[in-house]
């Protein structure tokens, strides 16, 4: 399985390169491409894999079973324009874009090439996770009234994004946002694929460190499912402790997060988890081997295109100061 990089900004870049070289079953990096030449030869060195200067020419390469973008996150749109149209899996880092004007145009490129597409979310994907939506799915909490869900940790005080190579995560013409467009749709994609359409967003975002004060740090969302649950979503580079993750409160039961694991009302025992589903790196895989059925990524994909748009409505809301439809 040969697969090529197109682009490697992101910071899980080097992270997706050591997972290739060191899962032995025929994956391979094949090819890296990026703009920026000397940043796209050090991965490529890393890689063990040729840098090719010409994008046009890597997407014409027969040999290449499928792409990895890793681009900042404004950046996606131009080259998901370039990469679709071949027609091989693609898996694009978070958020798939920032705007609701590019989601327009990545779902009308989808409709078109049917190219099979999917973003860097794991969290749905997790054995734990996986076992909660089973419970719901069962009824095992009655009928769910409010959620939260917290996904932050301390990338600002910890000042991750000090090397040049990364500093475009506070630079908003190339990152879109901050720490809400950043660890919120990783949140934002885990509610809407366990709960549903949201409707109407309401959003507090900001800066709390100042230490990158170009974009926000933090951001708290308040969400109306079009199922009726009320939902409160936390996502920072500001969380210096605690327990984040899940809460589900139900009319029978609730669900939340301890520091042994998940447990549920009236259980001793923390939730077991069932078999995780493939992620990133090996999801790319598995979409390339046909271990994926249609209805699956089709699923995932509608909560990927849907969480661009609250993502937008939390921003836009978080400037008027008012619940904010969902488009």
């Amino acid at each position: 399985m040969n697969i090529a990089f197109v682009s490697t900004a992101h910071i899980h870049t080097k992270g997706f390169i050591e997972h290739i070289l060191k899962v032995k079953d025929g994956r391979k990096v094949a090819a890296v491409w990026d703009d920026v030449v000397e940043r796209g030869e050090k991965y490529a060195k890393m890689a063990n894999a040729p840098f090719v200067a010409d994008l046009s020419k890597l997407l014409a390469d027969s040999s290449i079973d499928g792409f990895i973008i890793c681009a900042e996150n404004t950046r996606h749109l131009p080259l998901l324009k370039q990469v679709l149209p071949v027609g091989k899996p693609v898996f694009c880092e978070k958020p798939v874009v920032t705007t609701v004007e590019d989601l327009q145009e990545v779902r009308a490129l989808h409709a078109k090439f049917k190219t099979p597409l999917f973003c860097g979310y794991f969290q749905p994907f997790d054995g734990q996770m996986r076992a909660i939506a089973k419970l719901l799915q069962e009824g095992a909490v009655g009928k769910v009234t409010r959620i939260r869900y917290r996904n932050a940790h301390h990338a600002a005080y910890g000042r991750w994004f000090d090397n040049p190579d990364v500093a475009w995560f506070y630079d908003p013409a190339l990152s879109g946002g901050g720490a809400f467009m950043d660890m919120g749709t990783h949140a934002l994609h885990l509610v809407r694929t366990l709960f549903g359409p949201v409707k109407e967003a309401w959003a507090e975002i900001g800066n709390h460190s100042g230490i990158y004060p170009t974009v926000d740090d933090f951001g708290i969302a308040q969400l109306r499912f079009a199922s009726g649950v009320l939902g409160t979503v936390e996502a920072a580079w500001t969380q210096t402790g605690g327990i984040g993750g899940l809460e589900v409160v139900g009319s029978e039961k609730t669900i939340w997060n301890t520091k042994d694991g998940y447990v549920i009302s009236g259980s001793d025992e923390p939730i077991k988890p069932i078999e995780a589903a493939p992620t990133r790196v090996d999801r790319l895989v598995a979409v390339i081997q046909g271990k994926l059925d249609a209805e699956t990524l089709r699923a995932d994909l509608d909560a990927t295109f849907d969480t661009v748009a609250i993502m937008a409505a939390a921003y836009a809301s978080a400037k008027k100061g008012s619940w904010v439809s969902v488009s």
